[in-house]
This record gives structure tokens, sequence and C-alpha cells, in this order.
């Protein structure tokens, strides 16, 4: 356990905002955490945990102590009929751990590949990209509460997952830390080429049964193409939700807009590309101060040099009534408001 005091947050966080940690931890181990609980000054102040800092926009300076999440580790267990089974600390870089997978002849996390973050962060946003959900690769989570220093383990119905959303999100806000995830990679191993995007790709390599590492590469091609390095454009992904909305009122939202782009759930109802949405309303491109709408892909916001967190949300609330007044449509902010 290491323990700093007023830790400068802009290389913490993608966007590159500023803020200032008045005691930051980092967490390196389960035995680190019953021994910052006790600690006479820091184990009483309120807790806020930070991963990869690629899902929060920082307002100010947090007055919770700031725990760094740094648990390591990556492990194959024993392989059952029907799955792959990986056990990962909640430090690890997600997107090293997607390639280590495939290395290691466990696919299936490949379309969720070059996403930001920490694999302790994925459950909590519930990440997902191009077809694929962590909820539908998840198998259990082990974590800490911060309350009690007991350990405790988490099944996805415990996790209560939704469309970018978690129990991590609600009731268990600030309440513990994700020590290890397990993951569970169906076998056999089946590509999922349900976006366009992949499809189109598909059809140009002329590959007619794609293998993992074709996937992998496909898909960190395709989010190069369209979002910006947070290395050398400060951005946290897509800003907003894509709204769901009714199978009615997709069809009324077609009949006054063609070209609306929207994918067919499950459930009977639409997702809406809330990138179409604010790319109609004539955002892409477009900057307001210090802050910028990315020329490749509206839905992502990016930090032009210097920009506060106060002017993230300026641009952010102006793109909201602008889809509002437009549509009719709500779009939620989709990192995490400090």
């Amino acid at each position: 356990m290491q323990l700093q005091t007023l830790v400068d947050l802009t290389p913490h966080n993608t966007f590159g905002l500023p803020a200032v940690a008045r005691a930051m931890v980092h967490i390196d181990s389960d035995a680190a955490i019953p021994r910052l609980l006790d600690h006479p000054l820091y184990g009483p102040m309120p807790k806020w945990v930070l991963g990869g800092g690629s899902n929060v926009i920082f307002t100010g300076d947090p007055a919770e102590l700031v725990l760094k999440v740094a648990i390591k580790g990556r492990r194959l267990l024993p392989t059952q009929a029907d799955a792959w089974i990986v056990e990962v600390g909640a430090g690890e870089s997600w997107h090293d751990l997607v390639r280590w997978t495939i290395a290691n002849g466990r696919p299936g996390l490949e379309n969720l590949a070059l996403i930001p973050g920490t694999v302790g962060a994925a459950p909590v946003q519930n990440i997902g990209a191009y077809g694929v959900s962590l909820q539908e690769r998840f198998d259990a989570l082990d974590g800490i509460d911060l309350t009690t220093g007991q350990p405790f383990t988490l099944t996805g119905d415990q996790c209560r997952f939704g469309y970018r959303d978690s129990i991590f999100k609600h009731s268990l806000a600030g309440r513990c830390v994700i020590t290890r995830v397990r993951l569970r990679l169906p076998r056999p191993w089946r590509p999922v080429l349900d976006y366009p995007d992949l499809q189109r790709r598909q059809r140009e390599s002329g590959s007619g049964r794609p293998d993992p590492q074709q996937v992998f590469d496909w898909v960190c091609a395709l989010r190069r193409a369209k979002l910006p390095d947070p290395a050398t454009v400060g951005n946290a992904g897509s800003f907003f939700k894509n709204p769901v909305v009714t199978a009615d009122r997709f069809a009324q939202l077609l009949r006054r807009h063609p070209a609306a782009v929207g994918y067919r759930q499950p459930d009977g109802r639409v997702k809406l590309a809330a990138g179409w949405l604010i790319e109609t309303c004539g955002w892409r491109g477009r900057t307001m101060g210090r802050v910028g709408v990315y020329a490749h892909q509206a839905l992502v916001l990016v930090n032009q040099g210097g920009a506060t967190g106060i002017e993230v949300l300026a641009l952010a609330r102006a793109i909201q009534e602008s889809v509002k007044g437009r549509f009719g449509i709500t779009l939620e902010i989709e990192p995490t408001v400090v």
C-alpha cells in the first residue's frame, strides 16, 4: 500500500482534466485494504475508487480519499466443457487482457478490444462494443467491503448488469473495491459479426470464417479510425449512452428521418445511435471554447487543450438540449461526473 498526498489527477484521467486528490492510496494487494481501513486518519474517510480514469469527468477536486486499484495477475483456470475461465486482477489493462487471452488460445473478448481502462472498471460500466457486452462473458468477481473489510464474491445476476450499468453505480457505489474478475469465454468459439462494420471488413478480406486474431485486428482498426487516442487527444470515449426507445417511437422517427440509425434489441425495443442524433444536429467537428466534438465521431467529446470539467459539461448540456429540441430524445451522459 502506497500513500500519496496532494496528487495531481490530470495524468490519471484520459480526458486530461485538472483535479487534485488530497490523498491517494495505491491498492496493490487484497491485504492493503484492511490495513487502510485500520488507519487512524484515512480509515474513516469517505473513499472513491479510481480505475484507469477512462470514464470519469473531474469538475473539481474529489473530497474523498482516492483509491487507485493496482492489483495485478492473470490466470488460466481449469477449462470447462462449454467455456474457458480466466481470472484477472482488477488493476490489469483491459486491452492487454484481450490480447493475452487470444495469445493463450482463449478467444471471446476480441469484440471488446482497445477499450481503455482497467479490468476492475469493466463490470462497473458493463462495457460493450460491436455486439458483445461484458455481462455475456462474465463469470464472477471478488471484492472487499470498504466498511467491514470483509471479502465477497458476486455472480453476474448479483451484479445487476444493465446497459452501461451495474450494482456498482447504485447500492454498492463507493462501498467496495473490486479485486479480481473471472471471465467465462464460450467454447467452441464463434465470431460475433452482427455489426455492419465488421461484416464489411469480412467481405473486404474475403475471409469466410475469420479467426479470433482477424476479428481483433478488425475491431482495433475500426476503433482507431473512429476514436481518438487518449494518449494524444484527451477524451473519455463515447460520451453519451445510445438511447433505447420503443419500436413505435423508432417507426415515428423513421417517418420523419428515413436515415435514422437504430438496432433492434431482443426485447423488441430499438437502440438508437446517439452519434447519428448528434451529427444530424450539426455538432460533429464543432468546438465550444477548449472542448470540441470529434470530427470523425460525433459521440466523442475531446479536450482541445487546457479544458476543465465544467467546460466539458457545458458542451454536453448544449448537445443534450439540441437533440432534445429536435428529436424529443434525452441523451444520458456515460462517464461518471466527479
